[in-house]
């Protein structure tokens, strides 16, 4: 085990150095360039080589990506151009609210998607599991900012039974020392706090978890009628186990492995892909963050981001590799 995960943590080396090199030219090839986007109408010829000298962009690309490289070596991801911080303080920043909203989401698409996927496989062919094909079908194809829309339209502007932007109200004072307001709330003892940040998590977690859950209930639905007509499921029954004991001990678990699977591929791509979310219910994360750093060019924080996300999604995808041994005692990793 402990060689798979160092060979595993190896191969992130030439996985991020990949990855560093097309987002680095990607970026520079893009039209126009951050001076442009920072002095709009006002720029000028001289304005913009100043700024150009002052952050290293005159210097021929292959300089500045090594030099780039360096600083990446020390985890150092450069200084924004357009607040002039560290690249690595906005995402000591950013990146809890991304955490918060992504494992809520998580939590919401796990917690109905893999029961509605178990009682589906169970009463197949019947109501049910037509009605969650049906409605996995469509969480799958809806966009995920038209349901953000629609939420907000219906349990916000209609019923008022919940806030549509921010991670907190603005009367609401609570310290923040972990940047997560959920956990922030319950070690300040604050329960105001508390239930207004889980009404600020609500909508964009629903609208976020919709395409995971809808995945997980159809991978669920599919490894538990693949799993339930096994022999050793027949064996037990045969035994005169509880039905209770088969579907937990036997069934369950041996198709928690390809769930696991997927529940890591949709945890990597929540954590990456909540941009939409994040931008129609104004969540202060990474992806509202990147969108800004797109529209000014913004290059340090641009590639410090998605070198970023891309450790935490192979991260999480060794997680996923770690847990079928707990899952599974049999796999073996050589």
């Amino acid at each position: 085990m402990l060689r798979f995960v160092v060979r595993r943590l190896l191969l992130l080396v030439p996985i991020l150095l990949g990855l560093s090199l097309l987002v680095f030219f990607w970026i520079r090839a893009l039209p126009g360039g951050p001076a442009q986007a920072l002095l709009g109408e006002r720029a000028t010829a001289e304005s913009i080589a100043e700024i150009e000298e002052l952050y290293g962009l005159d210097k021929p690309v292959h300089e500045q990506y090594f030099t780039y490289l360096g600083t990446v070596v020390k985890l150092d991801f450069g200084t924004s151009i357009t607040s002039r911080r560290p690249v690595t303080d906005e995402i000591r920043e950013r990146f809890p609210a991304t955490i918060e909203l992504a494992l809520a989401a998580m939590l919401f698409s796990v917690l109905v998607g893999i029961p509605l996927g178990f009682v589906a496989a169970k009463r197949y062919g019947g109501v049910v599991d037509h009605l969650s094909l049906v409605g996995s079908l469509i969480g799958i194809s809806i966009p995920i900012f038209f349901l953000a829309i629609l939420l907000k339209y219906l349990f916000a502007v209609k019923l008022g039974w919940l806030p549509t932007v921010g991670r907190i109200s603005v009367l609401i004072d609570v310290p923040h020392p972990t940047r997560f307001y959920v956990l922030d709330a319950i070690i300040a003892g604050n329960v105001e706090a508390l239930v207004d940040t889980l009404k600020h998590l609500v909508l964009p977690a629903v609208a976020l978890g919709s395409i995971p859950l809808a995945v997980i209930a159809r991978i669920t639905r599919a490894a538990v009628l693949d799993v339930q007509n096994e022999d050793y499921v027949r064996t037990a029954r045969a035994k005169g186990l509880a039905p209770r004991v088969v579907d937990v001990r036997h069934v369950l678990r041996n198709a928690l492995l390809p769930i696991t699977t997927i529940i890591g591929l949709q945890a990597g791509l929540l954590l990456s892909g909540a941009v939409l979310t994040e931008t129609v219910f104004a969540w202060p994360g990474m992806g509202t963050w990147l969108v800004d750093a797109i529209e000014t060019r913004n290059f340090p924080v641009l590639q410090g981001g998605i070198l970023f996300v891309a450790l935490v999604f192979v991260l999480v995808n060794l997680l996923v590799d770690i847990s079928y041994a707990i899952i599974n005692p049999r796999i073996r990793y050589s």
